[in-house]
Parts: C-alpha cells; sequence; structure tokens
C-alpha cells in the first residue's frame, strides 16, 4: 500500500461574490509509496505550496481523498491531523522556523513536549539527532549564534526527533549559498537511501530536484509530468 495516495484532490479558496473561485488544485491524483524521495516543482502560483501543505496535513482539499499511511485522513478532526502530523510527518522549512532564544538541543526535542516520554529520554533523543546531523558539538548553541546551514541542519534534526515517516521540505535549501546547499541535500539523500524515510520536498531550482529519484511537475493546478529521474546525484 502506497504511503500517500492522492484521490482527485481539488482546493479552492474563498473569493469576492462576484468573482470565480481560483482553482489552486484541480483533481490531483498520484501515489508516492513508502522509501521515495519525490521533488515537485512548478512554477509561482502552480499549486505546488498548496499540494504540500495537504499532503503534511496543514490543510484540507475542497474534494477528494487523501489516504496517507492507509488512513483517510480527509475525515479527520483538526486534533486528529495534530497528532497524525507529530506522529507521522517531519517538517523543514526555508526558513529554520527555530527558537531564537533556546539551544538547538531544545529546539530539537521540542516535538516530543507531546509525547509521553521524559525529559531525559527527549533531550537524549534530541542530542542522538543533532549527532546524526553532524552538529554533536553544538548541543548547548543558540540558533542565532549558527550559520544558516547549521541552523537548517537543526530543523532536519528536529523533524527527525519523532522517527518519522515522511519527511517534508519546503525550499529547504532557499536560504542557502550553493556549498552549504549541496551538504543539505546529501543529508536528506542518505536519511532517504540509508534509513527508507520517505521524502517529499517543493523546489524551483534543477540543481537541487536531481537529487530525487523522481519529478512532478505541476502546473495551474494540475500534473503535467511524472517521471523517474535516471541522473541522480
Amino acid at each position: 500500500m502506497p504511503l500517500i495516495q492522492l484521490d482527485r484532490i481539488s482546493k479552492q479558496y474563498p473569493s469576492a461574490a462576484d468573482q470565480p473561485v481560483p482553482q489552486v488544485l484541480d483533481g490531483i491524483t498520484l501515489n508516492i509509496e513508502q522509501g521515495e524521495f519525490v521533488a515537485i516543482m512548478g512554477p509561482s502560483g502552480s499549486g505546488k505550496s498548496t499540494l504540500m501543505n495537504l499532503i503534511g496535513c496543514l490543510d484540507t482539499p475542497s474534494g477528494g481523498h487523501y489516504h496517507l499511511d492507509g488512513r483517510d485522513v480527509t475525515t479527520l478532526e483538526p486534533d486528529e491531523l495534530a497528532l497524525v502530523r507529530n506522529q507521522t510527518i517531519g517538517f523543514v522549512f526555508q526558513g529554520f522556523n527555530l527558537l531564537k532564544r533556546i539551544s538547538a538541543l531544545d529546539n530539537v526535542g521540542l516535538p516530543l513536549l507531546y509525547s509521553n516520554i521524559s525529559k531525559s529520554e527527549r533531550r537524549s533523543r534530541a542530542a542522538a539527532m543533532l549527532e546524526l546531523t553532524g552538529l554533536g558539538r553544538y548541543v548547548h548553541s543558540l540558533p542565532n549564534r549558527m550559520s544558516g546551514g547549521q541552523q537548517q541542519r537543526v530543523a532536519i534534526a528536529r523533524a527527525l526527533v519523532n522517527q518519522p515517516r515522511l519527511i517534508l521540505a519546503d525550499e529547504p535549501t532557499g536560504n542557502l549559498d550553493s556549498h552549504t546547499s549541496r551538504e543539505i541535500m546529501d543529508i536528506f539523500a542518505k536519511l532517504n537511501r540509508e534509513q527508507g524515510i520517505t521524502i517529499v520536498l517543493v523546489t524551483h531550482e534543477n540543481d537541487i530536484a536531481r537529487y530525487a529519484k523522481r519529478l512532478i511537475r505541476i502546473v495551474d493546478g494540475h500534473v503535467v509530468q511524472d517521471q523517474t529521474q535516471v541522473n541522480t546525484e
């Protein structure tokens, strides 16, 4: 069974009474298997970020059904969706979204506050994730004392701390230089290759999309290209 199953997903947003309702996503159907590494590309306004938000249970579709790990999440209440996000999905954003006044260790451990585990276990797991992303020496560092690449590594460690089956990355290298971007993408590739974590990322950069094994292009709310990539990094 695919990890992600989208069946005729549509998304509309309210508009002025005398204006047509814009169709951001229009009948998208696609499956993503456990262990895939997928890049989603498309021009500005194509619907790719909306699609990412729906996959991440941050928004709900206007029509169609979305099954995540066999469960129809389009039928869930907001508190149930929050639980799914916390237990199944890790998020990495372009802007890092770290709390600047607490340590890297405490930032990474934040998702575990909603789990019934001890403080010592939270800190132990957070430290292990920082070690995994190459920041074992920076557990007590504050984000505002770290480089952009280091902050994004903290964000990846935070996304991993709940042992998710799926990582969603929205323009994860958008604020980074080319060298640091390659380092971050190498981490994603290693997580996918060695741990079998499913990774779905949105990017507008061809060099970043090449790391993925599958490329999906969205234009005007439609999938116009869905292909396996042979020449991956």
